[in-house]
């Protein structure tokens, strides 16, 4: 089977490093580069730690810098769940490859341009890398398949009662991206908030006796602290967000989602960062974004611990 040509754009962190896991360990994927935003830790770690995941993993797939901060506002980063590093929790190896030369808005068009066919990107952290593609390289529109990110949220936030972390931290460049015409497919807190990571899962990670499976379990040991204390409501689950983007490119019918069309609100007092999903088709607009809600959890893991047992 053909594999599907795909570019990543994270800010590695627990869930991002397990999105990459879940996206190299699968072999379904042609990736053709990551690139690395700001968001979850500052750009110089979320950086380091994508090359670190790469280490681990024993595969060489370019790594490209991209924007250290925000569109127009100043970084908010997420330490305080993802630590000092960004991926504090196990021990990674250090990284024997360098970053690409080239910057990541660089890499994405020049990938784009010299692929002769359309290409997938996957962002899972703020989107001021796709943001900054798009509005530098407009004609490169029609090379992207589909943006498939995880983000944004119909009925919840994370940072304010509306808005989700990755488009709060960066809400002009998830207007620009919304508004491109980009076949988009949001994977927001609707759906990650039920993608939970238990602790029999995190036992069972541990218990596949490779580097990658121990890995993943003192990830998710560090991840899971915040989410016990700080999000009762999950019953002990801890979010794993990110591979939920990927998930969906491998199997959608694990998933419930509905065509929508989604406008991010950069003004509001109250709602700065919100993705206004217009669920109940009140605004008669046409769905710009396939909105995804619900997920079986439990092929959702499978799929993740299949990728897993696979690796290093």
């Amino acid at each position: 089977m053909k594999k599907l040509s795909i570019l990543i754009d994270c800010d590695p962190g627990h869930d991002d490093a397990v999105m990459l896991m879940l996206a190299i360990g699968c072999n379904l994927f042609d990736i053709k580069a990551i690139t690395t935003s700001a968001g979850n830790q500052t750009q110089a770690k979320t950086l380091k730690n994508a090359l670190k995941i790469l280490q681990l993993l024993e595969t060489d797939i370019p790594v490209y810098k991209g924007c250290d901060k925000p569109l127009f506002r100043n970084l908010i980063i997420a330490d305080y769940v993802h630590g000092e590093m960004g991926l504090d929790g196990p021990s990674l190896p250090e990284p024997t490859h360098q970053p690409e030369s080239q910057s990541a808005v660089e890499a994405i068009a020049r990938i784009l341009m010299d692929s002769p066919e359309k290409i997938t990107i996957v962002p899972t952290g703020p989107l001021t890398n796709i943001a900054t593609f798009l509005l530098a390289y407009p004609h490169l529109k029609p090379k992207i398949e589909r943006i498939s990110l995880m983000g944004g949220g119909a009925f919840r936030g994370n940072m304010t009662p509306t808005a989700e972390f990755n488009i709060y931290v960066d809400p002009e460049a998830a207007a620009v991206v919304f508004s491109s015409g980009v076949p988009i497919t949001m994977c927001g807190l609707d759906v990650t908030h039920k993608a939970l990571v238990f602790q029999e899962d995190i036992n069972r990670f541990r218990a596949i006796g490779n580097k990658t499976g121990q890995v993943v379990a003192e990830l998710m040991d560090f991840f899971s602290i915040f989410y016990r204390r700080e999000r009762p409501e999950l019953n002990g689950g801890a979010a794993l967000h990110d591979p939920c983007a990927i998930a969906w490119l491998i199997d959608p019918t694990m998933f419930t989602s509905k065509p929508c069309y989604v406008a991010v609100e950069t003004t509001g007092t109250l709602t700065t960062g919100t993705t206004v999903v217009d669920f109940f088709d009140i605004l008669k607009q046409p769905p710009n974004t396939e909105v995804v809600y619900d997920i079986d959890r439990e092929r959702y893991m499978n799929l993740i611990y299949e990728a897993v047992q696979k690796l290093p």
